[in-house]
């Protein structure tokens, strides 16, 4: 069993092309023993966004706070803190922060495709 703190855990600027002002942190994956998924932390500064991208994976997303879009079928769709979603593998979407806060979110991956 891990028990920590997500504070703890570095924080790491996402370098994929077309980010801006995005952060994240890898709270549990294969290395801690999770066969099956992989927990990531991401802060989102205001003004900035992750890439607009697709990947062969389905992720799972819970908004922790601060205000944002999401991109979806070609358009921005406003999430808030609470907000649960299935992004299904392939599906393009990319996250920006409309607020004048932090824009926090969770996400789940399978754990083969976290990286460390």
């Amino acid at each position: 069993m891990k028990i920590t703190s997500v504070e703890q855990v570095p924080l790491e600027n996402v370098t994929m092309p077309g980010a801006a002002g995005c952060a994240y942190r890898v709270a549990l994956s294969a290395k801690d023993g999770a066969p099956n998924f992989a927990m990531r932390f991401f802060e989102v500064n205001p003004g900035g966004n992750t890439p607009l991208h697709n990947h062969p994976y389905e992720h799972e997303i819970y908004v922790m706070e601060g205000a944002g879009t999401v991109w979806r079928d070609g358009r921005e769709v406003a999430i808030k803190p609470g907000d649960v979603l299935f992004i299904p593998a392939d599906e393009k979407h990319q996250f920006k922060n409309t607020g004048s806060s932090t824009f926090k979110f969770m996400c789940l991956i399978p754990a083969q495709f976290q990286k460390c």
